[in-house]
């Protein structure tokens, strides 16, 4: 599964998701004038990532169904 490049490109989608995700976490623990300017900026940018991480990861199971390496 490793050598599948769709598993790929799912897993860095994946990882895009989780880094934004600890990013926004970080930036609202510190609080501050950055986090009050950019707080739904960074939030709209994870539910972009997500929805496209979502989306491959059900092409990848649909591909894997049908029988496709």
């Amino acid at each position: 599964m490793l050598k599948d490049p769709l598993f790929i490109a799912v897993a860095i989608a994946c990882l895009v998701v989780a880094g934004i995700l600890m990013f926004g976490i970080g930036t609202f623990g510190k609080g501050g004038e950055f986090n009050r300017k950019n707080a739904n900026k960074i939030m709209q940018w994870r539910i972009g990532a997500q929805f496209v991480a979502v989306m491959m990861l059900l092409l990848f199971a649909w591909i894997r169904s049908k029988g496709g390496n």
